[in-house]
């Protein structure tokens, strides 16, 4: 599917986005194995997010509604049945490592798989403390979906993780569940924490002492009334239009504002983006409030270290503004991006390029010079949805009208994106 994108007037409205896609797969997850109904409001309105309803319903757990609020209906850490077949991720990363931590707890054998682009992502990371507690699996080539996993009783570890990853570090903990006493992890920099609050708001025992997270293993879960807050990740493709396009003015609604997920709103200001936040509330133990942009002339900035692994989903578009600010971007520390749905680093650079904006390709980031300009272009989004969704942004900016390829891989995440985006363009709320 193609979409044409042409120059924007000012961005103006107010939005109300789709459920954050991170928090709705571990709601999703933890409701079919709680005691009880878990009724979730605000569930993500993406395709990755219902590929983990689709794996739920196939493990023998009743899933009921439409739209954006579903009703779980879990049986308890032991409730799960076997598939009939095999569990299907599409092209979910965060369904089939995350759920995978499950299925290493119950005793029954189980294959997940996913689609072209999630085959070709790799599964050790998850594969080697889930073997540790005592699961076995096996994948093509050793790391590569399909994954079959021979789950069972499993024994409390303690684990390091090499990089930081809040799907690793959720299959550990979503494992330890399953496991007699304390399983434990350290990460190297702190990852988003969705996982943890969650476990917490339905009854587990989880602690924090910096960078070490321990989880107490069999615990009474039960299922209970959650609101997903709207996704920061989505609203980032907005806070950066409106940044960029002169003129603009954007509020969007009831975002969650994790401190884990807000290094964006942070990094933006430290630039010197017009950003403000008049209200915040905590609901479910996550903190949600309105976020209010303007357009800002921005310095520029370096994501490495910790930054990188806090903004990894940001990346893309944050790279599309960068090419906009006084002193560009510098992009270090990234080598993740290289196994998500694409290369984003290659992909990033090739399109960037494709809008005649210089980008150098490093082998774990990239730089982009400031006070360039964007041209019309044809554009490819590789079935990456946030590719995809960088790029149209950055089109709203381009001298003359561009052209999305593959513009339906924003379903994955946002089916909504091209609809709002259409209507905050032309100035309508």
């Amino acid at each position: 599917m193609q979409k044409k994108i042409a120059p924007a007037g000012p961005i103006r409205g107010t939005l109300t986005l789709p459920g954050d896609k991170s928090i709705s797969h571990r709601y999703a997850m933890i409701g079919a194995i709680a005691q009880g109904p878990t009724r979730i409001r605000n569930y993500s309105s993406g395709a990755d997010c219902h590929s983990t309803l689709g794996c739920v319903r196939a493990l023998g757990i009743e899933v009921a509604g439409e739209g954006t609020e579903f009703v779980v209906h879990g049986k308890g850490l032991g409730g799960l049945r076997a598939p009939a077949g095999d569990l299907d991720a599409g092209n979910s990363g965060s369904t089939i490592r995350m759920l995978s931590g499950i299925l290493a707890g119950q005793p029954f054998r189980s294959r997940i798989f996913g689609d072209e682009s999630l085959s070709r992502r790799p599964m050790r990371r998850i594969m080697e403390p889930l073997g540790r507690m005592g699961a076995r699996l096996s994948a093509r080539d050793g790391q590569f979906p399909p994954l079959e996993i021979e789950g069972g009783a499993l024994r409390p570890i303690h684990y390091n993780l090499p990089v930081p990853s809040a799907q690793v570090k959720t299959c550990v903990l979503f494992a330890g569940l399953f496991a007699e006493g304390e399983t434990s992890l350290t990460e190297p920099v702190r990852s988003r924490d969705h996982t943890e609050i969650a476990l917490t708001e339905f009854g587990a025992a989880v602690t924090r002492d910096r960078l070490k997270v321990a989880i107490e293993g069999r615990p009474h879960l039960e299922g209970r009334e959650v609101v997903v807050p709207s996704d920061l990740s989505s609203a980032a493709f907005f806070l950066v239009a409106a940044l960029l396009v002169p003129g603009s003015e954007l509020a969007i609604q009831g975002v969650g504002l994790n401190p884990t997920r807000s290094a964006l709103l942070d990094f933006l200001t430290g630039m010197g983006a017009r950003i403000r936040i008049p209200n915040l509330e905590s609901i479910n133990g996550e903190l949600i409030g309105d976020i209010v942009v303007q357009h800002s002339e921005l310095r520029g900035g370096t994501i490495e270290g910790g930054l990188t692994a806090a903004l990894i989903d940001e990346i893309p578009v944050l790279a599309v503004l960068g090419a906009a600010t006084e002193a560009g971007l510098t992009v270090r520390d990234a080598s993740e991006l290289r196994i998500k749905e694409t290369d984003r680093i290659r992909t990033v650079v090739e399109n960037l390029r494709q809008m005649g904006v210089q980008a150098e390709e490093l082998p774990d980031g990239m730089v982009i010079p400031g006070r360039q300009q964007f041209r019309a272009a044809r554009i490819e989004s590789f079935g990456d949805h946030r590719i995809a969704m960088a790029f149209a942004v950055a089109a709203l900016r381009a001298e003359g009208e561009s052209i999305i390829e593959g513009a339906e891989a924003a379903s994955v995440s946002f089916p909504e994106f091209w609809e709002t985006l259409s209507r905050c363009a032309q100035g309508h709320d």
